[in-house]
């Protein structure tokens, strides 16, 4: 991996948490600490990171005016461990769509290390970014109004552009989840979105840990039956699945 490569690994690692540790970037990327200790200090004097004992964090500046940044700081092992589940559901040559929201950027991470000859439809720009360092997945990024906060397209443009695909599966990144009322999220822009990927889509796929599980957002979605399959981290019990399953979620 190039030093370029590298620092474009570590920025996304924290733009999905507060902080990275030396020991964790070595691992991932299959380098010594000796060489992210330098890199580290190299983005530091460039203003990218800023260098801690042990690791980096983003500089206040930045890391101050992203709210969508701040949220993924929560829950991101078991975001990763749900988005590694939902490659199964993932085949060459299909055409997969992608809403919007931090699971889906961890899923994306892992979908440009194992997949080729893939076409993603997506409205959400810090995916996008992701699944463009692999030339050989075709990236459409679906128009719309930007919302900033959220790295996102919304509005009547994206989900008119999302309405003129029919993807084999839709992925969707979604706050929570409930075995009364569905799914329900705060991000009352991105609802018309995952409402048509739903309509349109041949299998629906949520992808989501398990603390959105047993809680309501701010306003409903669709019901449970509106999702194929519901996957999730290890960390439900068979109790809980069972739970679900008799109001109508699959919990993979």
């Amino acid at each position: 991996m190039l030093y370029t490569e590298r620092v474009e690994f570590i920025l996304q690692q924290l733009q999905l948490g507060a902080n990275v540790k030396v020991s964790e970037l070595a691992e991932l990327m299959q380098v010594s600490l000796d060489t992210v200790r330098r890199d580290l200090k190299n983005m530091e004097q460039s203003g990218l990171v800023k260098y801690v004992r042990g690791g980096a964090c983003l500089p206040e500046t930045i890391a101050s005016i992203s709210h969508f940044s701040g949220r993924k700081v929560i829950n991101i092992a078991l975001k990763r461990q749900a988005a590694i589940k939902a490659l199964q559901y993932v085949q060459p040559e299909m055409v997969i769509a992608l809403n919007s929201g931090t699971t889906n950027t961890v899923f994306a991470q892992e979908i440009v290390k194992r997949f080729s000859n893939l076409t993603v439809v997506t409205n959400n720009l810090a995916a996008a970014t992701v699944l463009m360092q692999n030339s050989s997945i075709h990236t459409i990024l679906v128009g719309g109004d930007v919302d900033a906060m959220e790295l996102s397209t919304f509005g009547h443009t994206c989900e008119e552009e999302f309405s003129r695909y029919t993807p084999d599966c839709a992925f969707l990144s979604i706050n929570a989840v409930d075995d009364v009322i569905g799914y329900s999220d705060f991000r009352f822009a991105e609802i018309g979105v995952m409402q048509t990927l739903a309509n349109r889509a041949g299998k629906v796929i949520a992808v989501m840990d398990s603390s959105k599980l047993g809680r309501q957002s701010k306003k409903q979605i669709f019901p449970l039956n509106c999702v194929d399959t519901l996957v999730m981290d290890n960390a439900v019990s068979e109790k809980t699945k069972k739970q679900y399953a008799d109001a109508g979620a699959n919990i993979q």
